[in-house]
């Protein structure tokens, strides 16, 4: 791909100074960061710092294996790609599989990657793994994490696609993934 990037950008980029954190979850520290611009302008900015995510877009034929789960901060359940994040010392590709097998209970004999992105480059420090799941096997058996309620369901890939951005469909990501993957189909 071109680099669109040019001389001229380098003066857009900000020097990171202290950094604090502020609050540590199980899921993220929350970081305020003093950042100074090229001009001199100072300001603190609110980063999450969380591990790197990994989401597997699972095909069976002309279907998506998609995964039925209650979502806090939506309130309200949600049907999206396997998914979750990836643990210490682990490669998003292990991540991908490992998911993908404890949520749906599903092996992939083939799994390949489609891409990665930022969830949110103005306040998220970490990145998303799109994975591709092919020539699947089922084994039976989920295993889930002690907070994890999930349901698994074959859909169709047109019914995926349309659903997206509806109130069954609410995760922005999965829309990422989605296009990541007609990418990878259609070029």
């Amino acid at each position: 791909m071109k680099n669109y990037f040019e001389k001229n950008d380098e003066k857009l980029k900000w020097s990171t100074g202290e950094v604090k954190n502020l609050l540590s979850t199980v899921v993220c520290n929350i970081t305020s960061q003093h950042n100074t611009s090229y001009t001199g302008v100072e300001g603190d900015y609110i980063i999450m710092d969380a591990p790197d995510w990994v989401i597997v877009i699972p095909e069976v034929n002309d279907n998506f294996l998609m995964v039925k789960q209650w979502r806090h901060g939506e309130r309200k359940l949600s049907i999206e790609f396997p998914g979750g994040v990836i643990d210490s010392g682990e490669s998003p590709e292990e991540a991908a599989v490992r998911e993908l097998q404890e949520e749906t209970g599903f092996k992939a004999g083939k799994i390949t990657k489609l891409g990665t992105v930022n969830p949110n480059p103005a306040l998220f420090s970490n990145h998303v793994h799109v994975y591709l799941a092919e020539e699947l096997t089922a084994t039976g058996v989920q295993n889930l994490d002690n907070d994890e309620f999930i349901n698994y369901i074959e859909m169709q890939k047109k019914e995926v696609l349309n659903g997206m951005g509806t109130e069954q469909f609410p995760h922005a990501i999965m829309g990422t993934a989605l296009c990541f993957y007609l990418k990878y189909k259609t070029i």
